[in-house]
């Protein structure tokens, strides 16, 4: 069954219920309209406070669109590259890429001009709708880009070398344009994150997104009644197969485009929210609001809020201690996915486990799971391997990169470069990152659990360790510490409060600073290393002169 007869079915089912809202909560003061009530009047849609559509309005904007694109010669395979903020359009919009037969390619939103123009041509995409936060970036490209042969512009001001998708839309047809799909049939392409260099563009089946809709779905017990509150970029696949759990039951989503806390709060109150997927940075940033007393819980109506699941990045044990406490009747989640998995969820921990904090789960719904070493032998439980994965949702290919898809891809495992053990329960403790391991003196050091380790301080809102060149050791680790609003911290402090680590583990370097984190809440390491690894190369440079 292919991902768009799950829209089909919620729109003859229930067609007049909810099905998106979005939340800007720049616009607070402006009065609550609907998408609809907002399109009769003389005033901006895209800066309400509150806009709704219905399952049957979402299903429609998605025909008008396939509809569109078929109108213009978009035929099945052809790419649809989508370059925009999380909006009320953008799941619509997605969905009309797939009824025309056409592959989605889900833009990151931070991308400058040039990664825009590399994403686009390594997809050989066809069509690029964008929103106005990227004319500037979109006009430096767009004469350069051969293969595009539509931009669209969804917003107001249309710039004159993009066509308005929104006047556009008011022509095509409303119909479902009966474009015959299979589950073997092309979806997706989503980029991976780029941590470790160039992102890689990722092939998906409708087989593999709808495998996600279950997935999701069996791990957190959506129901029709439930609410899910949705943050991060929808871009990723993270934000967007959480939400496809929701999708599959026809309950209702709410779009929130904002992170503070105070904000946060508000829309799963006033939304009557009962699912959120936080990210860590996220779920520190409320804590602390709440222990400064700027936000007072009475203010709000939180009894409905059944779940908080985390993922994208390893989650410190410390933190869902300090959630738990506050929010002691919230049952608590973590997936372990990645893109080339279509997401969340392959390495599941359920809520039933929440005595094994600290650890990923177990295989998830449909998937399986092993530990092996560098030459694809199963290690021994409670020895570190790389973690691999095998299941439907595991990606077919990376487009036009045959090399890199046999890297990765041997008789149907995905090797996902994460570093990983097993305990003697059978779950899976993310160790770390393949490529981040840093070996010192030939010990091999895991920044993840020293970064678990430095985060019980209270002092420390966000930490990163890196490996930093060195003449004798090959590399020493180096802690980058933010330290939380309002505090100060020293490096003796820090040394001393790491003292009941192994010595080996023990940070050489403490560097104050920020920590720069993605839009998933991953951190940045290759900007870390950028920066730290060159004033480290320079300083040796400096001594042997």
């Amino acid at each position: 069954m292919p991902i768009t007869e799950i829209l089909q079915k919620n729109a003859d089912f229930y067609p007049n219920d909810v099905s998106l809202v979005e939340i800007n909560p720049t616009y607070e003061n402006q009065s609550r309209m609907t998408w609809r009530e907002y399109s009769l009047i003389e005033a901006n849609p895209n800066e309400a406070y509150r806009k709704e559509i219905t399952w049957s309005e979402f299903n429609k904007r998605s025909n008008r669109f396939a509809n569109f694109l078929l109108s213009r010669g978009v035929k099945k395979g052809d790419k649809v590259a989508i370059l925009l903020m999380n909006c009320i359009e953008w799941l619509p919009i997605y969905f009309g890429a797939l009824k025309a037969g056409a592959m989605a390619v889900p833009l990151n939103y931070r991308y400058a001009a040039d990664e825009i123009k590399y994403c686009l041509e390594l997809a050989d995409a066809d069509v690029l709708i964008f929103g106005p936060e990227f004319t500037g970036r979109v006009e430096q490209i767009c004469s350069k880009v051969k293969r595009v042969k539509m931009w669209l512009y969804h917003g107001d001001d249309c710039p004159t070398f993009a066509e308005s998708y929104d006047g556009l839309m008011a022509y095509a047809s409303s119909k479902n344009p009966q474009i015959k799909l299979t589950d073997d049939d092309d979806a997706a392409i989503y980029f991976s994150s780029g941590t470790t260099g160039f992102p890689k563009a990722i092939i998906h089946k409708h087989r593999s997104l709808v495998h996600s809709c279950m997935t999701e779905q069996n791990h957190h017990s959506q129901t029709k009644d439930d609410v899910f509150l949705c943050i991060p970029p929808l871009y990723h696949t993270g934000a967007k197969m959480h939400w496809f759990g929701s999708f599959l039951v026809g309950a209702k989503s709410v779009i929130l485009k904002g992170i503070k806390p105070e904000w946060i709060l508000k829309a799963v109150s006033d939304e009557h929210c009962s699912i959120v997927w936080l990210l860590v940075p996220w779920a520190q940033d409320i804590l602390d609001a709440i222990e400064r007393g700027d936000i007072k819980l009475d203010e709000y109506e939180l009894d409905q809020w059944r779940l908080m699941h985390i993922g994208a990045q390893p989650v410190p044990p410390s933190l869902i201690k300090r959630w738990k406490s506050v929010f002691p009747n919230h049952a608590y989640d973590t997936n372990y996915g990645l893109s080339e998995s279509i997401g969340p969820g392959c390495v599941h921990l359920g809520v039933e486990n929440e005595h094994k904090v600290g650890a990923i789960g177990k295989a998830g719904y449909g998937w399986e799971v092993k530990i092996v070493d560098e030459n694809g032998k199963t290690v021994e439980r409670g020895d570190v391997g790389e973690l691999a994965v095998k299941g439907p949702g595991v990606m077919t290919a990376y487009y036009k990169d045959e090399k890199a898809t046999n890297d990765v891809l041997k008789d149907g495992w995905l090797f996902t470069g994460d570093m990983a053990r097993e305990d003697e329960d059978g779950f899976i403790f993310l160790v770390d990152r393949k490529k981040d391991v840093i070996i010192s003196g030939g010990e091999n050091i895991y920044p993840v659990q020293i970064e678990d380790f430095l985060r019980k301080n209270e002092k420390i809102s966000d930490v990163a360790v890196i490996g930093l060149p060195d003449s004798r050791l090959g590399e020493i680790s180096a802690a980058i510490i933010q330290v939380k609003e309002g505090m100060e911290a020293t490096e003796d402090e820090i040394n001393e409060f790491c003292l009941d680590l192994p010595k080996y583990k023990r940070p050489r370097r403490v560097i104050f600073a920020d920590v720069p984190r993605n839009p998933t809440g991953k951190i940045e390491k290759p900007k870390l290393r950028q920066i730290y690894c060159g004033e480290s190369v320079v300083a040796q440079q400096n001594e042997i002169k």
